[in-house]
C-alpha cells in the first residue's frame, strides 16, 4: 500500500500553523490567480489583498500571487526581487526566453506576498495559436472584438505554460496548488487539467456572470432561478462564450468554491455544480487598544459631517444638529441591484412617519454613488463659502469681544454689556445674517449632473417630493463621486466619513457578498442589509439576533417588495426612535462582531478548500472526508440578555419617551463583552486523515 501523508492544521494565537510531525508546508506550493492581484476594478482585489497577509503567514515563501503586469500598477505597487525558489525562477527564464516578458516581486501591501505577474501584450503575438489550442480542448470560440475575453485567453495560456514548465521540475515533491478567482483567470485552470499536470485546482466564483447581467435588467431572477433558458439568456446578451468559460472552469476545478450561500444557490442553477466549500469574505481587523476609541471616532467625524450640513442647509437650518442622523448608502451606481430604488421608497414613508408622529428627529442622507457630472454645483461650493464667512465674522467679533472682557477683568470691573459690542460689531452681525437669506431650497445633488433627466436617483427623488423642504423631516443629497480628504466640499475620505455616519443602508437585490456593510461593521457602524446579500446569510447564520448587534436584515427573499420596503421602513423608523445611550450602547455590540469578520477566522474555510483539492488530487497520498466542511457550531452569538437594543423590540407608549426610562435599564458593558468574547474560538483543526483513520462528522466541530 502507498505511504499516505497527513496534513493538518492547528491554531497558534489565533493564526493557523502547520504541524511539524505531519506534511510541512516546504513540501506544497500555493499559486493564488486572478486578474485582480496588483489590478484594482471590483471587490476580487480587496479579498486578495486582505487574504494576503494571513496566508503568507500560514505558508511563508511558498506563497505567490499571479496576475497580469500593469506598468502603471507595478511602479507604486510592486518592489522587484528575485524569486527565492530555483524552480519559480528556472520556470521564468524559460518563459523569457521565448519571448515572453514575466515580472516578479513584493507587493507592497500587509503581507508583503511574492507576485508573479505576466505582460499580456509581449505575449500577444500568440494569440491566434493559443485560441486555436483552446478551441481544440474546449470547443469555445473567442470573438476576436471581446478584448476582455482575449486577454483573458492569453493570461491563461501563460498561466498553464509557468505551471507546465514548473511541475516538470518536481517528481515527488512539492506538490502544487493553484487557486483560480473568476473566469478572467478560468482559461489557466482549464488548461492546465487539458495537460494533466499535477496540479490541485481550486476554483471561486464571487458572482456569477449571467446572475450579474440578469439582476441588473430588472429580472425576478431568485423566484425563477429554475426556470431560466441559461444558454438562450446568455447568446441574448452576447456573452456566451464567456459564460461557457466560467461554467468550463467550474466542472474542471478539483474543489469549487463559492463566497456565500445564497451565491451557491445561484451557481448550481447558473453553472450546473453545487460549490464544494463556501469561503464567506474577511478583512484585517484592526483593534483599538482603548476600547472605546471607535467611539471617539464616530464624534469625532460626526462633527465634521455636521460642518458640511451647516453650509449645505444654510438659510434652511432649522433643525437640530444634534437630534440630526445620518444615514448613507454607497457603491457601484447599480439602481436596482444596490436596492437604492427601495431605499428612497422606504425614505419616502420614513418622512411621512416622522411627521405625522411630530418628532424632532431629522435624517439626513447621503447617497455615495459615482456617476458622470461636470463638477460641484454652484450652490454647494457656495454654501460652503458662506458658512466660513460666518464663522470667521464670528471669531473677529469674538476676539473684540475677548478683549474688552479681559480688559475690563483686569481693572476690577464687572463690564457693560450693552456697550462691550460697538454700532460696527452690530452691523457686521447684522450684515453676516443677511447673508445667509435663501430664495431656494438646499440642492439634492453637490454636483452638475452631466444627465439629470435621465438619472434614476434623481428622477426618484421626484417622484417621491423629497426636496429638502422645511416640512421634511428627511433631507436627500447625492454626492456623485468617490469621497476624498482634499474635496472642497466634504473634505473626508471613506472610512472616516462612515465612522462619522450613525447608519449604513444597503438593501441590495443582488450582493453575492457585500463589503460594504462588512465595512460598517468593523468600524462599530449599525447597517441593513437583506437576505439576498452573502454578508446578510452569513450573519443570521453566525447571530442569533442581529438587529440587537445593529445588523438589520431585510427579507427580499420571501416578501414582496411592497412587504420587503415597509419592513425597511420599520426598521429605520425603530433606529430613529433610538435614544442616544441605546445608539452607543449598540455601537458597542456591532463592533464586538467584527471578530467574526477577521480573516483569523475566515481563513479556516480557505484552508479546507485547499486541503480538499489535495485529497482530490492526490488521493495515494492524501485522504480526507469530502462531505465533512468546516462546521460553526459554538461560533454564535446569542441575544443579548440586557438591554433591548432599539424601541422596535420593546415600543415605548409614545415615540418621546425620556432618556431617564433608558438609565434604568439593565446593561453592563463588560460583561456582555465578555460573553461575546466566548463565542468566538480560535480557529479550530480539520485535516487530510491518514487511511485507516476515519472521522466522523461530529469531529469537525469547535
Amino acid at each position: 500500500m502507498p505511504l499516505v501523508r497527513s496534513l493538518s492544521i492547528t491554531s497558534l494565537n489565533g493564526l493557523p500553523q502547520w504541524d511539524d510531525e505531519d506534511l510541512p508546508v516546504e513540501d506544497l506550493l500555493l499559486f493564488e490567480v486572478s486578474w485582480e492581484v496588483t489590478n484594482k476594478v471590483g471587490g476580487i482585489y480587496t479579498v486578495i489583498q486582505t487574504k494576503a497577509k494571513i496566508t503568507a503567514d500560514e505558508w511563508g515563501e511558498n506563497y505567490f500571487l499571479v496576475g497580469p503586469y500593469f506598468e502603471h500598477n507595478v511602479k507604486t505597487q510592486v518592489e522587484a526581487c528575485e524569486p527565492p525558489n530555483p524552480a519559480v525562477k528556472k520556470a521564468m527564464d524559460t518563459m523569457k526566453s521565448q519571448g515572453c516578458q514575466v515580472f516578479f516581486g513584493r507587493w507592497l501591501i500587509e503581507g508583503s506576498p511574492y507576485v508573479l505577474l505576466f505582460d499580456i501584450g509581449s505575449a500577444a503575438w500568440n494569440l491566434d495559436k493559443w485560441k486555436g489550442e483552446f478551441w481544440d480542448v474546449s470547443n469555445i470560440g473567442i470573438p476576436y472584438n471581446d478584448r476582455e475575453a482575449n486577454d483573458a485567453v492569453i493570461f491563461g495560456s501563460l498561466t498553464a505554460w509557468f505551471l507546465k514548465e514548473l511541475s516538470c521540475q518536481f517528481n515527488d515533491k512539492p506538490n502544487i496548488i493553484a487557486h483560480f478567482h473568476e473566469w478572467q483567470a478560468g482559461v489557466g485552470l482549464i488548461l492546465s487539467r487539458s495537460k494533466k499536470l499535477p496540479v490541485a485546482t481550486i476554483f471561486t466564483t464571487h458572482a456569477t456572470l449571467l446572475g450579474r447581467y440578469l439582476c441588473a435588467a430588472n429580472i425576478d431572477f431568485y423566484n425563477n432561478l429554475d426556470q431560466f433558458d441559461i444558454d438562450k439568456e446568455a447568446g441574448e446578451r452576447q456573452i456566451y462564450h464567456r459564460y461557457c468559460m466560467e461554467r468550463a472552469s467550474v466542472h474542471c476545478a478539483h474543489v469549487f468554491t463559492t463566497v456565500s450561500q445564497i451565491t451557491a444557490i445561484e451557481a448550481e442553477h447558473m453553472l450546473k455544480r453545487n460549490p464544494d466549500v463556501v469561503t464567506p469574505n474577511g478583512l484585517n481587523i484592526k483593534k483599538f487598544s482603548a476600547m472605546h476609541e471607535f467611539q471617539n471616532l464616530h464624534s469625532m467625524y460626526k462633527a465634521r459631517i455636521q460642518e458640511f450640513i451647516r453650509g449645505h442647509f444654510y438659510g434652511h437650518l432649522d433643525f437640530s444638529l444634534e437630534k440630526t442622523l445620518f444615514f448613507f448608502i454607497a457603491g457601484r451606481y447599480e439602481f436596482s441591484n444596490k436596492g437604492a430604488d427601495m431605499f428612497l421608497e422606504a425614505l419616502s414613508r420614513l418622512n411621512f412617519l416622522l411627521r405625522v408622529h411630530k418628532t424632532d428627529v431629522t435624517v439626513v442622507v447621503f447617497f455615495i454613488m459615482p456617476a458622470k457630472t461636470n463638477n460641484f454645483n454652484v450652490e454647494s461650493l457656495k454654501g460652503q463659502a458662506v458658512r466660513k464667512q460666518l464663522w470667521d465674522t464670528a471669531q473677529s467679533v469674538k476676539e473684540k469681544f475677548g478683549k474688552k472682557l479681559y480688559n475690563a477683568l483686569l481693572k476690577g470691573e464687572i463690564p457693560d454689556l450693552n456697550k462691550i459690542l460697538d454700532r460696527d460689531d452690530i452691523t457686521i452681525m447684522k450684515r453676516a445674517i443677511f447673508s445667509t437669506q435663501r430664495h431656494c431650497l438646499p440642492p439634492v445633488t453637490t454636483h452638475n449632473m452631466i444627465d439629470d433627466g435621465n438619472d434614476p436617483i434623481l428622477n426618484t427623488i421626484r417622484r417621491i417630493g423629497l426636496f429638502n423642504n422645511r416640512t421634511d423631516r428627511v433631507k436627500v443629497i447625492l454626492h456623485p463621486e468617490f469621497l476624498s480628504s482634499t474635496s472642497p466640499l466634504l473634505p473626508l475620505d471613506y472610512e472616516e466619513f462612515v465612522r462619522g455616519c450613525h447608519l449604513g443602508v444597503f438593501p441590495s437585490y443582488y450582493e453575492p457578498w457585500g463589503y460594504t456593510p462588512a465595512e460598517c461593521t468593523v468600524m462599530g457602524i449599525p447597517s441593513v442589509t437583506t437576505n439576498l446579500s452573502g454578508f446578510g446569510c452569513f450573519m443570521q447564520e453566525h447571530v442569533a439576533d442581529p438587529a440587537a448587534y445593529g445588523i438589520y436584515i431585510v427579507d427580499r427573499r420571501f416578501r414582496s417588495p411592497d412587504e420587503s420596503c415597509n419592513q425597511l421602513t420599520q426598521f429605520l423608523y425603530g433606529f430613529c426612535q433610538q435614544s442616544r445611550r441605546q445608539r452607543i450602547i449598540q455601537r458597542n455590540r456591532t463592533e464586538r462582531l467584527s471578530d467574526l469578520l477577521d480573516w483569523r477566522y475566515l481563513g479556516r474555510y480557505y484552508m479546507h478548500a485547499r486541503q480538499l483539492a489535495l485529497s482530490r488530487t492526490f488521493p495515494d497520498k492524501f485522504e480526507m472526508e469530502p462531505s465533512a466542511p468546516p462546521k460553526t457550531e459554538g461560533f454564535r452569538y446569542p441575544r443579548p440578555s440586557s438591554v433591548p437594543p432599539s424601541p422596535s423590540v420593546s415600543q415605548p407608549s409614545s415615540p418621546h419617551h425620556s432618556e431617564d426610562e433608558d438609565e434604568d435599564e439593565r446593561y453592563d458593558e463588560e460583561e456582555e463583552a465578555e460573553k461575546d468574547r466566548q463565542n468566538i474560538k480560535s480557529p479550530f483543526s480539520f485535516g487530510v486523515l491518514p487511511q485507516g483513520k476515519k472521522k466522523q462528522h461530529g469531529e469537525y466541530r469547535n
